[in-house]
């Protein structure tokens, strides 16, 4: 190891650039569809000895002395967001004609953007840098501020933090109920990059003793969180039946404005109505993915009549769709993407509207500016999409209540407002189609799953392709429909959660590790840390 810790540290120059990339690149198969969590040791191992070697002229100004450091960071998340995040090229392909010039901005452009956060992450780092176990910490604590920033900077986009690494299994995932998954991040640099002391010499008892403890405890909580008991719903209530509905429709024939909108509309019907497998329960409540409605619902009374036809008077039928408001004459109406709870005589009986949209998505940021380049929405709806100042919880007729996160708003765990606590499970809906068979709907899954164990609630998700589940509080999949099948699963509700952490708690938890590895990062750096090897 000290040989090979030689080697990269003192590497330079094309070879130096292209060994960070590949470093970034190769923790991604921590990630899904591969879940090798042990990548990431690989990854950090290399980066903390890349950092080692950054070197700059002592007659250099301030920019000039941190500039290598940053840029190792840099090249590191570039590759780690190319390897990570390529797939969303394929949503420009469904129109290629109209958007196939912007596949470099996606495939790059994104990438070369949130590189700079870890660009800024290994600045920090370097500034608080020192030998042994002091650099692992000031690693931990860069990753730890940036990836927080990361999820709410310039509207957030925190996809594939580094924490979801060290979270491929249920057994892993359960210390994020307690720290977060922001949490989980600062603590899992820490771990991932500890083997780098192995081949250093400095600090490598206490650190890798620590990153062993770590990992032991992070294991260990999981094994104890998923042994205990799940608190029971308050109501005595029979629970009730949920069908979750996936007609794999494929994304171009949504988008076509000569498709048969009718056929969408019957398949979604005809999967609903399906009798239950193995003589069941029928159907309490009956779930559609994420603008599963080919058009405008309020606006089509003979769909909210089909819909009362197929359902029995005490069924609900959640689906998503779009939802116009009108502004008035002379002023343009504005579209929202919504969930729309329906009851068995096809009235709508509640709605809420996605408050946090995907940029050049559903909306285009600074749209006077750009529309002049010739930027427009991947969604074709005049003007975009707009956002809701506030998220509304879904009431169901039997007094059940679901907090609604559609697509992409599951992916923020900071954004869980105080009435989730009010409910009895998590309601992703979502379409994943525009992203084909690629690695984007399955770590799109992760995260969702992550965010149930965060909150302690069961998560139903819809999604239009694929992956649908049920999954406990604890994260586990109790059923699910893979990627471009079609089907129906039904699932009781149980309503049970586990014993809830708050979420300002958790908030806590979290600035109190990056507190500490900060501090031990700068006592490090002050030389008050006895050296030890």
């Amino acid at each position: 190891m000290e040989w090979l810790s030689g080697r990269v540290i003192l590497v330079w120059g094309l070879k130096r650039a292209l060994l960070a990339i590949l470093a970034g690149a190769v923790g991604v198969l921590a990630l899904p569809p591969f879940g090798f969590f042990a990548a990431m040791f690989i990854s950090f191992t290399l980066l903390v000895w890349l950092l080692d070697g950054v070197a700059a002229s002592p007659d250099s100004g301030l920019f000039g002395r941190l500039w290598p450091a940053f840029f190792t960071g840099w090249l590191f998340g570039f590759g780690y967001f190319v390897a990570g995040l390529w797939w969303l090229g394929h949503a420009l392909l469904i129109d290629a004609e109209e958007f196939a010039w912007a596949l470099p901005l996606a495939i790059l452009g994104l990438p070369a953007f949130l590189a700079i956060f870890y660009g800024v992450a290994t600045t920090l780092a370097r500034i608080l840098w020192s030998d042994g176990m002091g650099r692992i910490a000031a690693l931990a604590f860069g990753f730890g501020i940036l990836e927080w920033l990361r999820s709410f900077l310039f509207t957030g986009f925190p996809w594939n933090a580094i924490g979801y690494g060290a979270m491929p299994i249920p057994l892993m995932m359960q210390s994020a109920h307690v720290i977060g998954m922001l949490g989980v991040t600062v603590l899992a640099v820490f771990v991932f990059a500890a083997p780098a002391l192995l081949g250093t010499r400095q600090g490598r008892v206490p650190g890798i003793g620590l990153a062993l403890l770590l990992a032991a405890a992070h294991l260990g909580y999981g094994y104890y969180a998923l042994n205990l008991p799940d608190t029971p719903p308050a109501s005595g209530k029979a629970a009730p039946v949920v069908r979750i509905v996936q007609p794999s429709i494929d994304q171009e024939a949504k988008m076509d404005t000569d498709a048969d909108r009718t056929a969408i509309f019957d398949k979604h019907l005809a999967l609903s109505v399906q009798p239950p497998t193995n003589g069941g329960k029928r159907p309490d409540i009956i779930v559609w993915p994420e603008t599963a409605v080919p058009f405008i619902l309020t606006d089509n009374r003979d769909a909210l009549a089909r819909i009362a036809d197929q359902l029995e008077d005490d069924q609900v039928l959640i689906t998503g769709a779009v939802r116009v408001e009108d502004m008035g004459p002379g002023t343009a109406p504005r579209y929202y993407n919504s969930i729309y709870v329906i009851d068995g005589r096809g009235q709508i009986i509640d709605a809420s509207d996605k408050t946090h949209l995907v940029p050049f998505g559903e909306y285009v940021p600074f749209e006077h500016i750009l529309s002049y380049l010739g930027i427009e929405n991947v969604v074709e709806l005049p003007g975009g999409f707009s956002a809701a100042t506030k998220r509304q919880l879904l009431a169901m007729p039997d007094g059940i209540k679901l907090y609604p996160l559609i697509c992409y708003e599951i992916i923020f765990p900071n954004e869980m407002t105080s009435e989730i606590h009010q409910a009895n499970a998590i309601l992703n809906v979502t379409n994943d189609g525009w992203f084909g068979d690629t690695p984007g709907p399955y770590q799109h899954f992760l995260q969702a799953r992550v965010r149930a164990v965060e909150q302690g609630l069961p998560l139903i998700r819809s999604a239009n392709t694929g992956i649908s589940a049920f999954v406990d509080p604890h994260g586990r999949v109790l059923s699910g429909i893979g990627y471009n099948q079609e089907g129906f699963i039904d699932t009781t509700l149980s309503g049970a959660t586990v014993s809830r952490v708050d979420d300002k708690a958790r908030k806590t938890y979290f600035w109190l590790i990056v507190g500490l590895v900060g501090m031990a990062a700068a006592i490090s750096r002050m030389g008050f840390i006895p050296r030890v090897n």
